[in-house]
């Protein structure tokens, strides 16, 4: 019975998330999934504050990065252009970001 009430919420979800993005998937891709880690992992090597409480045996940025990705607490937004120049700026917590 749960299952079926989750498999609603994530409908309700995904029917919210294609209101909203106007322009390419729903799903945050591997491509913008990389490089926000990327951005943020770089980021907190030069001494940016962390946003979560990370575990004390966690000291490499990217691992950093990823719990922040998944927390899905960053304050990031993507820019999907389409070729005539008309663009979207979607907030990243927005998006939703598959299971690994």
């Amino acid at each position: 019975m749960s299952s079926f009430l989750e498999s609603r919420e994530l409908r309700k979800k995904y029917k919210e998330v294609q209101e909203y993005v106007k322009i390419g998937t729903i799903f945050l891709t591997r491509y913008e999934k990389a490089r926000i880690v990327g951005a943020r992992a770089l980021q907190i090597s030069f001494g940016a504050p962390i946003l979560v409480e990370k575990p004390m045996n966690v000291i490499d940025p990217i691992k950093i990065a990823q719990l922040e990705l998944k927390s899905q607490i960053l304050p990031l937004t993507i820019r999907r252009e389409l070729p005539d120049g008309e663009y979207m700026d979607i907030p990243i917590n927005r998006l939703i970001l598959k299971k690994d």
